[in-house]
């Protein structure tokens, strides 16, 4: 029997996602993030690379792609991020335990 694992992103991709359209449970303090320069660090610790820089130098949050792991949360200078959990009902479905 040979087990050949399968990747992460196959692996994601079989999660399912209720996404509460035009209100999302994250929120970037831009001028917060700038001030601490931490702004790379967010966008490294997401393991679904939630976060990514603009072109104006924003930090944008693909809050829709969000695992709920709240790595970014506990790892943010405090004022940097805003983050709650989707309401009832909506956010990540896990198909893989």
């Amino acid at each position: 029997m040979n087990y050949q694992p399968e990747s992460v992103p196959a692996r994601l991709a079989k999660n399912v996602y209720e996404v509460d359209e035009g209100n999302s449970h994250i929120e970037v303090h831009q001028d917060a993030v700038k001030a601490t320069g931490s702004g790379d660090l967010l966008i490294n610790c997401c393991p679904a690379h939630v976060y990514s820089r603009g072109q104006d130098g924003r930090i944008d949050a693909e809050f829709a792609a969000c695992l709920e792991c709240g790595t970014c949360l506990a790892i943010m200078p405090e004022g940097t991020l805003s983050w709650h959990y989707p309401e009832s009902g909506m956010g990540v479905q896990f198909r893989e335990g």
